[in-house]
């Protein structure tokens, strides 16, 4: 059957073939705008900040109770180098874009006489 009359189903090959690359290329964006990594890094900053926040404005006793280490402080700051760590490996490594599956063949012309 050629692509270009439709099957029983009343699609032809190429609209198809149209629709699972459109389909492939959404699924690409939609991983790379998912990527765990952003999610990560994205959280850890976030919560890094009002980590780092609460570690400077502690008071006195707060300090004390951890024995004289200001534990908000430097957690908070543990959390934003490893959240900028993530986001930084984001930019720098993008998640490639799949290699799009063709069938073989599917970019010859049919073969046999066209109607």
């Amino acid at each position: 059957m050629s692509d270009q009359y439709p099957g029983p189903s009343g699609y032809s090959e190429k609209d198809v073939h149209r629709e699972v690359t459109e389909l492939q290329e959404k699924s690409a964006t939609a991983a790379r705008i998912f990527d765990l990594r952003r999610i990560i890094g994205g959280l850890f900053v976030l919560y890094g900040i009002i980590v780092t926040i609460t570690g400077i404005t502690d008071d006195q006793a707060a300090i004390d109770k951890a024995q004289g280490v200001n534990i908000n402080l430097w957690t908070g700051i543990a959390m934003l180098v490893l959240g900028v760590f993530f986001l930084a490996w984001l930019k720098l490594r993008p998640t490639p874009p799949p290699t799009p599956d063709t069938a073989p063949g599917a970019d010859d012309e049919p073969a046999g006489p066209a109607h």
